[in-house]
């Protein structure tokens, strides 16, 4: 039987996005709430924090990770053993796909299919994150870098 989970973030920093995070989940009549921690940006300005990961039927899994870019900052190209949906929580991104840019603000979500070699840049003045989610098979890399 699937269940329905409802998952709710919030940043808790005015100042930035970067900042702690309330994550709720509510599934099946249970609430789980908890703070995600600041973001840790790598060399390249990303930071990646998984929300959720949980078994999505026998092969695959469903994956949740908040995305934070800090200005200027680009995740190179690079593609997914499964579908990718990004929502944009803040900011602006720019996301290149099949040779077409797409431009994405706060609210704005795209759905990239399993395979799809893409790249996204933050293209906003401030830290810019999104909420992206993967469907994708057990025990493969979530994100593959394109050559």
């Amino acid at each position: 039987m699937n269940s329905i989970c409802k998952i709710v973030i919030t940043a808790l920093s005015l100042s930035s996005v970067s900042g702690p995070v309330l994550a709720e989940t509510k599934c099946s009549g249970h609430e789980h709430t908890e703070i995600l921690p600041a973001s840790k940006f790598d060399a390249k300005g990303i930071a990646r924090t998984e929300t959720v990961r949980s078994e999505f039927d026998g092969s695959r899994q469903a994956i949740q990770v908040r995305v934070d870019f800090a200005p200027g900052a680009s995740f190179p190209k690079h593609f997914h053993p499964g579908v990718e949906i990004a929502y944009v929580l803040t900011g602006s991104l720019e996301y290149e796909m099949d040779g077409k840019k797409i431009r994405l603000k706060a609210g704005e979500s795209i759905h990239i299919p399993a395979g799809t070699v893409h790249s996204a840049k933050n293209i906003g003045l401030g830290v810019t994150s999104e909420l992206a989610t993967y469907i994708v098979d057990k025990d493969k890399p979530i994100v593959n870098l394109s050559k």
